[in-house]
C-alpha cells in the first residue's frame, strides 16, 4: 500500500468552518473528498511539524485538526531533514521564510513516502518551483516522491456525467 504524507493545509481545510469566499471553499471540498474517498486507499502519515502547526491557533480549530490526526502514523525524526530543507532553502526552491514547507517536504522525502498531499500551491506543490525541487533531490540521490493536491486524485467531478 504506497503511503501518503498529509501535510497541514490538508487538514486545516478538512476541518475548517467552511468558507464564503469560493477558492477556499472548494479547497476546503477537495481535501474533505480525499479525506472520505482516497485515504482508505493508502497508508496516511505526518511529521511532528503537521502536528505542531496544527495545534496552533483557536483551540477548537487546533482541536478538530488534532483530532482528524489521530490515525494518521506519526514519522519518525530524522538528523538529516534539517540539512535537506535547508539544501532546498538555499538552492533557491523556496525562499527562507517558507523553511516550515522545506522541512515538510524533507520529512516526506527522508521517510520514503510516495506521495506529498498538500494545497499549498505557493511553496510546495508549485509548478515553476517542482522541476527544481525534484532535480535536487535527485542531485542528492534521495527516494522519489510525488507532491500533488487532492484535485489530482481526485478528478473532476463531472467526469462520470
Amino acid at each position: 500500500m504506497d503511503t501518503v504524507y498529509i501535510e497541514t493545509s490538508i487538514i486545516s481545510h478538512a476541518t475548517a468552518w467552511p468558507s464564503k469566499i469560493p477558492a477556499i471553499a472548494v479547497l476546503q471540498d477537495q481535501a474533505r473528498r480525499w479525506l472520505e474517498s482516497e485515504a482508505p486507499k493508502y497508508q496516511l502519515v505526518t511529521s511532528q511539524f503537521v502536528i505542531d502547526e496544527a495545534s496552533r491557533g483557536d483551540p477548537d480549530a487546533a482541536k478538530r485538526r488534532l483530532n482528524a490526526l489521530q490515525n494518521v502514523g506519526l514519522l519518525l525524526p530524522d538528523p538529516e531533514i534539517e540539512a535537506i530543507a535547508d539544501k532546498s532553502v538555499s538552492g533557491c526552491m523556496m525562499p527562507p521564510k517558507a523553511k516550515l514547507d522545506a522541512l515538510h517536504v524533507a520529512s516526506a522525502v527522508l521517510s520514503g513516502v510516495e506521495y506529498l498531499l498538500t494545497q499549498n500551491c505557493r511553496h510546495i506543490a508549485n509548478a515553476t518551483e517542482l522541476p527544481r525541487l525534484y532535480r535536487l533531490l535527485e542531485d542528492l540521490q534521495l527516494p522519489r516522491i510525488l507532491i500533488c493536491t487532492p484535485a489530482q486524485f481526485l478528478g473532476d467531478p463531472d467526469d462520470d456525467i
